[in-house]
């Protein structure tokens, strides 16, 4: 499985930015985020088909993921960025097609290099 994530960058707060993952096939995916000094956390999940989303409430609102299967793309719209989002964000994906423990990356077998988004005040 391939992942290849982009779309970082610098933004100032109140921006927005679109992050894509481009995967080799078609999984139930996730991104996740880790900030300098702290543990990699869970943002937003989507499952195989798109039907199923879900977002942690710190990002809820201001977030969507979704996904175009004819593409194997999913991405992850941030608009009202605010300067605790800076991290790197990694797009990861799943075997099968269950949805329990989507917020554990334990559940991700695959992971993509991390792309750096930074908001600035």
């Amino acid at each position: 499985v391939q992942l290849q994530a982009s779309g970082g960058g610098l933004v100032q707060a109140g921006g927005s930015l679109r992050l894509s993952c481009a995967a080799s096939g078609t999984y139930a995916m996730g991104w996740f985020r880790q900030a300098p000094g702290k543990e990699r956390e869970f943002v937003a999940a989507i499952s195989r088909g798109g039907g199923t989303t879900s977002s942690a409430d710190s990002v809820k609102g201001r977030f969507t993921i979704s996904r175009d299967n004819a593409k194997n793309t999913v991405y992850l719209q941030m608009n009202s960025l605010k300067p605790e989002d800076t991290a790197v964000y990694y797009c990861a994906a799943r075997d099968g097609s269950s949805w329990y423990g989507f917020v554990e990356q334990r559940r991700y077998a695959h992971w993509g290099q991390g792309t750096q988004v930074t908001v600035s005040s």
